[in-house]
């Protein structure tokens, strides 16, 4: 029984198996093509993003259920960050690996979001109106739901 509002409870995962579990997900940051252009060379004030995107990416990950209130902790067995460009945009995906009792969905989601932030700070003063969206998962493995793969 939740003694928080409105019901709101952590699942108890205690009984389910512990499994290899995966999830893959992905984001866009939109630029101006001469930002790209300058975050791709790591020419920026700051220094390089692309860097310090995957740093973040991978810090985020860890300390996912720090962000998100009803995660569970979890050990993770793996985060990597894949940082890609096009004229006008970064793609990042993030792939998480844990073996666990639960799925790491929202830690992939979490990475996905942080590196795409970190690459904003770094180059906000240069071009403000960056977008950052098209956060989603890609693919999940693992777990008593099985697997997702989005429709492409």
């Amino acid at each position: 029984m939740s003694d928080l509002p409105h019901g709101i409870r952590m699942i108890d995962v205690g009984a389910k198996p512990v499994s290899l579990r995966t999830a893959r997900a992905s984001g866009r940051l939109h630029a101006r093509p001469e930002t790209i252009r300058r975050i791709r060379a790591g020419k920026l004030e700051k220094g390089d993003a692309v860097a310090t995107a995957r740093i973040a990416g991978i810090m985020a990950a860890k300390r996912t259920s720090e962000f998100i209130p009803l995660c569970h902790p979890l050990p993770l067995d793996s985060v990597a960050l894949s940082i890609a460009f096009e004229e006008s945009a970064v793609t990042i995906e993030a792939v998480v690996r844990a073996t666990a009792r639960t799925g790491v969905e929202m830690e992939a989601l979490v990475a996905v979001t942080a590196a795409g932030l970190a690459i904003y700070d770094m180059a906000k003063s240069i071009d403000p109106a960056m977008t950052l969206d098209a956060v989603r998962l890609e693919k999940k493995t693992g777990g008593v739901r099985g697997d997702y793969s989005r429709a492409k």
